[in-house]
């Protein structure tokens, strides 16, 4: 398993995990799935300074396994501005995914781990964790990869006839 840079060639694969939480959880607060063409813009404004990342894993490159196949897409992340403002410009907020076949395989691990080292080399200050729905799993991630809370926004989202808490968490660039 590995992450790279994400390609258009991974948009298909991006917006299935993503979409699965549009319609069955609460990690996002989006209602209606990515179409194709909203994923292909999505895409876009997810290079350069606001990357978006894959964790692969190569089915094909290894013994009984090797179904030559190529890549799986296991999950992925990204970096987005945190607001518009441009006093912002030096904090991002993070946002991972991870398919839910491959939940508790160290996949958001090594995303975050790598995402969080993007954004230092990009130079940004601050990176936000905005985790929906008291997501334990997320929360410990975060806190794994140096991201200490800073509050919860309450009952701020309202999905599945449901009103959702959003936890803030942050991690400061290290001086």
């Amino acid at each position: 398993m590995r992450t790279r840079l994400a390609t258009m060639a991974d948009a298909d694969a991006i917006a299935e995990i993503y979409n699965r939480e549009v319609t069955e959880g609460t990690a996002t607060f989006d209602m209606v799935p990515r179409s194709a063409t909203e994923q292909a813009a999505w895409m876009r404004e997810h290079s350069g300074a606001y990357p978006c990342i894959v964790a692969v894993s190569d089915e094909g490159s290894g013994g009984d396994a090797d179904d030559g196949s190529g890549e799986t897409v296991l999950g992925w992340a990204c970096l987005s501005p945190y607001r518009t403002r441009p006093a912002y410009s030096t904090s991002v907020e993070d946002s991972v995914y991870v398919h839910r076949d491959h939940h508790g395989r160290g996949v958001g691990s090594l995303l975050l781990g790598d995402l969080v080292a993007l954004a230092d080399d990009h130079g940004f200050h601050a990176v936000f964790a905005r985790i929906a729905d008291a997501g334990a799993a997320s929360v410990a991630l975060h806190a794994k990869h140096g991201f200490e809370l800073v509050g919860v926004e309450r009952e701020v989202g309202r999905k599945f006839g449901r009103w959702l808490d959003v936890t803030l968490m942050q991690r400061l660039r290290p001086t």
